[in-house]
């Protein structure tokens, strides 16, 4: 593969994981793709219970969780398409390929949060000033069910996101748990209301407007890491490690600057490497290869590296 000049020699173990992610989906970015489709369908199943449960039971607190239930659904379908148009491979207009998608996705899911976030607590103060029935004693057997499924779903989300190193997959698992805490401040809400009764009917509404605040911090949060990869923000464990690499290859005099940047669940680093000035282009040109390979085989979520080589001593 021809990159700035070099003709990359990629071992053979490294060549067949990288060819057979360029022809699909890898592992693990799947897993993250099926657990966005089953978000789908259980957000669709509890979206429905929880706004049946809540109108029959008089519960704002458990119709603004169903709100963000089906926010959800439509984030979950962000991110299975972010992660679908992120994994496509590099082309012609794209040539980094179209890992930015991922970022995008997560973005989209954080603002969405937010966007619920403002909507539950607007309407949570429209419910208190303006007197309402209190919840019935059932709704809270919905709840209980509701807060163990979400947040089973957080766990598994999470988990998932942490072996395919996506952003969107680790924002759709959070969008979980902000469901599982708007659940459980409708249970204390509805809880307080059943229990003082007449005066506590607002309690489940002031409980919704907590979770609200709760929701929007986490989605400001999660919107840190997206938009710095869409900054291209330095990531300075991912340089730290390869400036270590490439400085015990040996013919390596000094490992002069690294940058790197992210793109999906990607790196793509640039470097510039010292070596002896009286060394030949061809040991040269020898010896970027070198560098190059044990870099992309020690770190396997580097995609690339663009070497550039300096003489040692002249800086």
């Amino acid at each position: 593969m021809e990159r700035g000049g070099y003709d990359v020699a990629v071992p053979e173990d490294v060549r067949q994981s990288r060819s057979e992610e360029a022809g699909g989906i890898d592992a693990e970015s799947a897993r993250g793709v099926r657990v966005a489709v089953a978000g789908l369908f259980i957000n669709g199943a509890l979206a429905i219970v929880k706004l049946v449960t809540g109108l029959l039971g008089h519960s704002y607190a458990l119709v603004a969780d169903a709100v963000e239930s089906m926010a959800d659904i439509f984030g979950s379908m962000v991110v299975w398409g972010g992660l679908r148009i992120a994994q496509q491979p590099p082309d012609e207009n794209h040539p980094y390929g179209h890992g930015k998608a991922e970022a995008l996705a997560a973005l989209v899911v954080a603002l969405m949060l937010i966007g619920a976030a403002l909507g539950i607590s607007i309407e949570a103060v429209r419910e208190i000033v303006v007197p309402h029935h209190a919840p019935a004693a059932y709704t809270l057997w919905v709840l209980v069910g509701v807060v163990a499924v979400k947040e089973g779903m957080y766990r598994v989300g999470r988990r998932a996101a942490r072996a395919s190193g996506s952003n969107a997959v680790l924002a759709d698992a959070w969008h979980h748990r902000s469901d599982a805490i708007t659940s459980v401040a409708a249970g204390v809400g509805i809880s307080i209301a059943l229990i003082g009764g007449e005066g506590y009917e607002p309690a489940d509404d002031w409980a919704a407007l907590v979770a609200s605040g709760v929701i929007a911090f986490n989605a400001i949060r999660l919107m840190r890491s997206p938009l710095g990869e869409l900054m291209d923000v330095k990531p300075a464990a991912i340089t730290r490690e390869a400036r270590e690499i490439a400085g015990a290859v040996d013919g390596v005099a000094d490992v002069e600057k690294v940058q790197a940047r992210k793109s999906g669940t990607r790196y793509w680093v640039d470097m510039h490497v010292e070596v002896d000035p009286a060394m030949s282009v061809q040991d040269a040109h020898e010896l970027a290869h070198t560098v190059k390979d044990a870099v992309r085989a020690a770190m396997p979520s580097v995609e690339d590296v663009l070497i550039h080589v300096e003489p040692a001593g002249e800086g």
